[in-house]
């Protein structure tokens, strides 16, 4: 999802020497050192993600991650690696130095079996196993936080000019940034290490491959759900092509042997039945091009050909005629109070807005305001247009297009924030993964309709179950539903 620019040849180069060794299960051993970098780094990436999820599934998951982690030869004990289960709907997992695993529930829910799960997860710690991040930090401690908002596409708009406190509530630190992506090489090489942790745990070492079809399919669905006619997976830039990626992995998967290899499906669905899948209604949910927050009581829409990723704790937007985020700051009960500490909170190149203009929007008392700052040599417009929910709660926006343009096509988006009616916001459900047995009559057809979707609902049931379009369902084989 965000990830810094792919490593030079110098630099990822170094890697490979230890390869060989690790390939065999003999990594170094973590260091008190890395305890700490990742012990610092636990709490923040938890609450980026939504935080921590707890229960049965956690337990699961947390077993499950630490049983292959203990193939790295990082350690021998499961005790020493901490692995958290994330209230996130994006698909991810990564990990830190110092012990630390994470994946997201959707990204879990996507897994059809155990040794998915493990695939996964083996993938991450291998980063770790390689030591991947030192890497990384050499990297990142060469590129300002500025740098890591380009990739957000936010910071390429400014360069340099310091206003990187425009996205602050929605980017990583620069050691998240360094876990989170990662050269093509070191992507392989991760991969190669998974298959041999899978095998060593006597899991089927295929699982890394089928798993990974089951991204590039939910790649292309997000695509298609955006209205894009091809997807371009999001980790393409660092990771290798999907095919030929796939294609190693069971090239890989053939060169070790696995005496009694395991899938554990049903063990799995059991253990996922029930979890929580797609957007936290308590974090705010888009719905095609609106976005709605039953806690807030507020819903605002972009225009045509926008779209918008929900962090959790701001909505960042994005199209050809500008960019924006959608937060929100203390209040002390002053609208222009409020704007003016949102412009000094921009950073060094957002000075001499004037004072907060006063209005209201559909009955909502709001204020606005706008200035010119400078990304590298080119002027830029920023508009913040903020709102009062209640004596003590403010929102705002904060957008960023060329300079002459002001908001652009996103003014309409200013307009468009009202409040939720009380049965608007009753409508607003979770929704959540069902196991389910298949009948004598069911048919794809049958048990995609009913998906808690309004539409591509044979398509979501299909990547969900990594089933073929023409697939024949057999009676009493168990499939994943998302109902409410």
């Amino acid at each position: 999802m965000r990830r810094l620019l792919a490593l030079s040849l110098l630099l990822a180069a170094p890697v490979y020497a230890q390869s060989s060794a690790l390939q065999y299960g003999r990594a170094q051993p973590i260091t008190a050192q890395e305890r700490q970098q990742g012990a610092q780094a636990n709490q923040g990436l938890i609450q980026e993600y939504g935080g921590a999820l707890t229960g049965r599934q956690a337990a699961y998951v947390e077993q499950i991650g630490q049983r292959i982690a203990t193939q790295s030869g990082l350690s021998n004990s499961p005790g020493a690696f901490n692995v958290t289960l994330l209230n996130s709907p994006v698909n991810n997992a990564f990990a830190i130095p110092g012990g630390y695993v994470y994946v997201t529930r959707d990204l879990v829910a996507l897994m059809n079996d155990e040794a998915e799960l493990a695939a996964v997860m083996g993938h991450e710690v291998a980063h770790v196993a390689a030591r991947h991040s030192r890497s990384r930090q050499t990297r990142a401690q060469r590129n300002s936080i500025l740098g890591a908002l380009g990739q957000l596409g936010l910071g390429a708009l400014f360069g340099n000019s310091g206003l990187g406190g425009l996205a602050a509530r929605s980017v990583p630190s620069l050691f998240q940034l360094d876990t989170l992506g990662f050269s093509r090489s070191q992507e392989t090489q991760s991969d190669d290490l998974a298959v041999r942790y899978l095998a060593s745990a006597n899991y089927d070492p295929l699982a890394l491959s089928t798993m990974l079809e089951s991204l590039a399919e939910q790649n292309q669905l997000q695509g298609a759900l955006r209205g894009e006619a091809r997807s371009l997976p999001g980790w393409a830039s660092t990771h290798p092509e999907p095919a030929s990626r796939i294609r190693r992995a069971q090239q890989q998967a053939a060169t070790v042997r696995v005496a009694t290899p395991t899938r554990n499906r049903d063990a799995f669905l059991a253990a996922i039945d029930g979890m929580m899948y797609g957007e936290d209604p308590k974090q705010g949910v888009i719905e095609g091009n609106s976005f709605l927050h039953p806690s807030l009581g507020i819903a605002f829409t972009v225009p045509q050909g926008f779209t918008m990723q929900n962090g959790t704790e701001a909505v960042s937007i994005q199209g050809s005629g500008g960019q924006a985020q959608f937060s929100t700051a203390p209040f002390q009960g002053d609208l222009g109070t409020y704007v003016a500490n949102v412009v000094r909170g921009l950073g060094g190149g957002a000075t001499g807005a004037a004072p907060a203009q006063r209005t209201t929007v559909n009955g909502i008392p709001a204020a606005y305001t706008q200035l010119r700052a400078q990304s590298g040599n080119t002027p830029v417009d920023v508009t913040v247009f903020a709102y009062q929910l209640a004596p003590t709660r403010a929102v705002h926006f904060v957008t960023l297009s060329q300079a002459g343009r002001g908001p652009g096509a996103l003014e309409q988006t200013f307009g468009s924030l009202r409040r939720l009616s009380s049965s608007e916001a009753a409508q607003i459900r979770p929704r959540y993964v069902r196991v389910v047995t298949v009948g004598s009559r069911d048919t794809p057809a049958s048990l995609s309709a009913r998906m808690a979707y309004p539409d591509y609902r044979l398509e979501r049931f299909l990547v969900l179950n990594r089933l073929e379009p023409n697939q024949a369902l057999r009676p009493g084989d168990k499939v994943k539903l998302v109902t409410y």
